[in-house]
């Protein structure tokens, strides 16, 4: 009887808590990149502290899936690595909604390895040429007789489109460089660290905050000339960080009540604080 009483127990009060703060207009749900998805639940756990009243839940699936929920309005705020599209505006007027870009932190986009990996850095046309196709194996760079496994995030992630768009087509919008056919398209950054962590042929990218000492970060330069520099805090601060993007929230139109209120908490030194806790950079000083 005791065990039955504990177990109904936390859902009852999970439940008439969710159910009081709908009543109360004090729920908000927030949808989008997996890159920020740490970084929203650890801002949402420490605003619900400071505001019990309050229920926030933070959800991933890519920055297309959360602006796309912005649009069919079906969540309150998107996360996104990468900005808004105009197809996405386009499709947001039609619905009524106009998506308002906040910069709430920076990232750096590591390139990373095995640890057991004797390369170390690379290239831009390096990255591209791995992640088009056109090298196949790490002794073409100089390392071990191996076929370089390509792990890249699924097209809906924004860290996709970013890398895409930046590293494979170099930041030109004619250029149409695609990835790899061989390449293998994981369903988040934690399943590239895990991969990263057990195939020493594999190479992938995501944002630093996922960097542990399972994977190590290469060193990137611009070209052959260098200088090669690895994604820290500081080298993104002072922009010697090549591959480097904003991290955005998305509304609709401007924000108000609780919307307003918690990426007001974003931007205070608290959230700040919260960023550099990730592994992110903060934009608030």
């Amino acid at each position: 009887m005791f065990r039955k009483i504990c177990f109904i127990l936390p859902v009852f009060i999970l439940v008439s808590g969710l159910v009081l703060a709908q009543k109360n207009s004090q729920s908000i749900q927030i949808k989008g990149s997996d890159t920020m998805v740490n970084l929203g639940q650890a801002w949402a756990e420490n605003y619900m502290i400071k505001y019990p009243d309050s229920f926030i839940a933070v959800t991933g699936g890519g920055s297309g899936t959360g602006i796309a929920a912005l649009i069919e309005g079906t969540c309150d705020m998107a996360f996104s690595s990468r900005t808004i599209k105009q197809k996405e505006i386009d499709m947001a007027a039609k619905n009524h909604v106009k998506p308002m870009e906040i910069k709430v932190a920076m990232d750096g986009l590591a390139v990373v390895v095995s640890p057991d990996n004797p390369i170390n850095q690379l290239t831009v046309d390096d990255i591209a040429d791995i992640f088009t196709g056109k090298i196949t194996d790490w002794k073409q760079l100089g390392g071990d007789n191996l076929p370089i496994v390509v792990l890249s995030r699924e097209v809906n992630s924004g860290t996709h489109v970013y890398f895409k768009e930046h590293i494979l087509r170099k930041g030109d919008d004619k250029r149409t460089d695609e990835f790899a056919d061989s390449a293998l398209l994981m369903p988040s950054s934690q399943a590239i660290a895990d991969e990263i962590k057990q195939n020493k042929n594999a190479i992938g990218y995501y944002g630093m905050g996922y960097l542990n000492d399972t994977q190590k970060a290469l060193a990137i330069a611009k070209d052959k000339n260098g200088p090669f520099v690895k994604p820290t805090v500081e080298n993104v601060v002072n922009g010697s960080y090549y591959i480097s993007r904003p991290l955005l929230i998305y509304t609709n139109g401007e924000t108000q009540g609780l919307v307003k209120s918690f990426i007001d908490f974003t931007l205070s030194d608290e959230g700040q604080q919260i960023v550099r806790q990730i592994d992110f950079v903060p934009i608030v000083k």
